[in-house]
C-alpha cells in the first residue's frame, strides 16, 4: 500500500482520537487538526445541554474538515484528523465534500483523497470501558450521557473502505505501534 497522505483517527467520543492523533502527528512530523476544534458554537451548545447532533447539525462541520484536508493534500503535507466520523457518509463527507459539483482545482486532490491517500484509524472498544473513560474526562463539552446515542448511529468501518481497526483495550504505546506498522 502506498502511504497515506491522510490519517483519519475515529471512533466514539472517549475512544482517544485526539490522544493518539496527536501523538501520531508528533511521530510522523505531520500537521494534527481535532475536529472537535471546527464545531460550531451552536454545536457545542447542543452537545453541553445533551442534545445529540443531527445531520443537519454535523454536515456544516464535516465540509469545513473536507475543506482543510483538501488544502493540505493540495500544498502536499500530510495530515492526522481527530474526528468521530461515525457513519460512512459522513467519512464520505471528509472525502468527498458535500457538493457534487467538484471545483476545478479541487480535482487532483480530490482524487488523492478518494483513491487510497486516506487512511482510516477506527478505535473500537465497548461501550462500558469508553463511558469509564469518558466519566473520567474534564472539561469537555460531549457529556457521557450522549455516549449512548453515538453508539446508536456508529457504522464501524468496512471494506472497500481504506482503514485499521485497533481496540482501545491496548495501551497508548501498543495503539500507536499497530497504527504505525499499518503505515509501513
Amino acid at each position: 500500500m502506498e502511504a497515506p497522505g491522510v490519517l483519519l483517527v475515529m471512533g466514539v467520543s472517549g475512544s482517544g482520537k485526539s490522544t493518539v492523533g496527536a501523538l501520531l502527528a508528533s511521530k510522523l512530523g505531520w500537521k494534527f487538526y481535532d475536529a472537535d476544534d471546527y464545531h460550531s458554537e451552536e454545536n457545542r451548545i447542543k452537545m453541553a445541554t445533551g442534545v445529540p447532533l443531527s445531520d443537519q447539525d454535523r454536515i456544516p462541520w464535516l465540509c469545513t474538515l473536507h475543506d482543510i484536508l483538501l488544502r493540505d493534500v493540495a500544498l502536499g503535507q500530510p495530515v492526522v484528523l481527530a474526528c468521530s466520523a461515525l457513519k460512512k457518509t459522513y467519512r464520505d463527507i471528509l472525502i468527498q465534500g458535500g457538493s457534487d459539483v467538484p471545483l476545478k482545482s479541487d480535482d487532483s486532490a480530490k482524487e488523492l483523497l478518494a483513491g487510497g491517500k486516506l487512511l482510516v484509524v477506527y478505535l473500537c472498544g465497548s461501550f462500558d470501558v469508553i463511558y469509564g473513560r469518558l466519566l473520567q474526562r474534564k472539561g469537555h463539552f460531549m457529556p457521557p450521557e450522549l455516549l449512548q446515542s453515538q453508539f446508536g448511529i456508529l457504522e464501524p468501518p468496512s471494506a472497500p473502505e481504506n482503514f485499521i481497526q485497533v481496540s482501545v483495550d491496548k495501551g497508548l504505546p501498543e495503539i500507536v505501534a499497530a497504527v504505525m506498522e499499518a503505515l509501513k
